[in-house]
């Protein structure tokens, strides 16, 4: 926990950009009867019965501090997935940053076997590389403030019925547009000090070890 805390508190260059992604899922659903438009003098009306169109996983990558973020959709949340996520991360998202600092949560996929999994041993060794990954804690995963991101787009833009994959992809790609033309950002103000009090109960009870006392008579 608290090196995810020092990271948010340390200054990151474009050379070195701190990354913060988050994975969740969405279920597509349909209409069964369509849907009645807003009409002056009448509310809009919608069925509560809907069809399922399946399911499609979200990928989010976000920069706190420079007020950027992608969101992608995809059919499946597998190492190879987000190995490939991860190469458009560096490779066109950030081509010019020495070293990108991610965070992420503390699952299996999210760490350099899964590059290897995806890629040739020459491309994941170069993209691991560029790569500097930091974890949150097991059932820590509010430290990822990719998080909030995420909550910010289940609220703004999928709060409704979404039938398609394509539909989904146009959504997300209006929304992302949106919010990175305001630059929206997140300042991060719970440090490790602030942990140390607030949080003292996940810290291990010190007791000091006892010294011998050099005028003891046996």
């Amino acid at each position: 926990m608290e090196v995810v805390l020092d990271l948010y508190s340390q200054l990151h260059s474009e050379l070195e950009p701190l990354i913060c992604m988050d994975e969740a899922s969405i279920q597509l659903t349909g209409h069964v009867f369509e849907p009645i438009p807003l009409e002056p003098g009448h509310d809009a009306k919608v069925d509560y019965h809907y069809t399922r169109e399946g399911v499609q996983a979200l990928f989010m990558f976000f920069d706190p501090n420079r007020g950027w973020r992608r969101v992608s959709n995809r059919d499946h949340r597998t190492r190879v997935d987000w190995a490939i996520e991860v190469r458009r991360l560096l490779d066109e998202d950030y081509p010019h940053a020495h070293k990108v600092k991610l965070v992420c949560d503390n699952l299996n996929t999210h760490n350099i076997a899964s590059l290897y999994e995806a890629f040739p041993a020459p491309e994941a060794h170069r993209l691991a590389r560029k790569l500097e990954i930091y974890h949150t804690p097991r059932n820590g995963s509010w430290l990822n403030v990719a998080e909030i991101e995420l909550s910010v787009l289940s609220q703004q833009c999928l709060d409704r019925r979404i039938s398609s994959v394509e539909e989904l992809t146009s959504e997300l790609a209006a929304w992302q547009q949106e919010r990175n033309s305001i630059t929206s950002k997140v300042i991060w103000h719970f440090t490790t000090d602030d942990a140390r009090v607030k949080l003292k109960h996940l810290y291990p009870i010190f007791e000091p070890q006892e010294t011998g006392d050099s005028n003891a008579t046996f």
